[in-house]
């Protein structure tokens, strides 16, 4: 899924997911974002926490572990608060960019579905 908002949609070179695989995943998050995130809202220049209904947990972790499988960059974690369900999306100074584009995709579905 990984783009680069800063080379309009590029996928950075770290991103081994085949390139015909990523409109696809692409297409998932936005799905996932739009059916399952309240909230996006960043914590600091590399961190993206996403607010998102518990009953999600299981496809969130299964996105999560395919995305840093391809994007070993990508760091994904979660916590169960009395808001719900926290999905934090981490990356290295060195890709904020990436980050970016995670939090305008998160906030166009947001903003769009509800």
């Amino acid at each position: 899924m990984t783009i680069s908002s800063e080379d309009e949609g590029g996928v950075p070179d770290a991103c081994t997911l085949p390139t015909a695989e990523q409109p696809m995943r692409i297409a998932e998050f936005d799905r996932f974002f739009a059916e399952f995130a309240h909230t996006a809202r960043r914590t600091g220049p590399a961190r993206l926490e996403l607010l998102l209904d518990p009953a999600a947990e299981p496809t969130a972790r299964d996105l999560a572990a395919r995305e840093s499988s391809c994007c070993s960059f990508l760091t994904f974690d979660f916590d169960t608060t009395e808001a719900g369900l926290v999905m934090g999306i981490g990356v290295p100074g060195t890709y904020v960019d990436v980050l970016d584009a995670f939090a305008a995709r998160a906030d166009s579905a947001i903003g769009g579905a509800r």
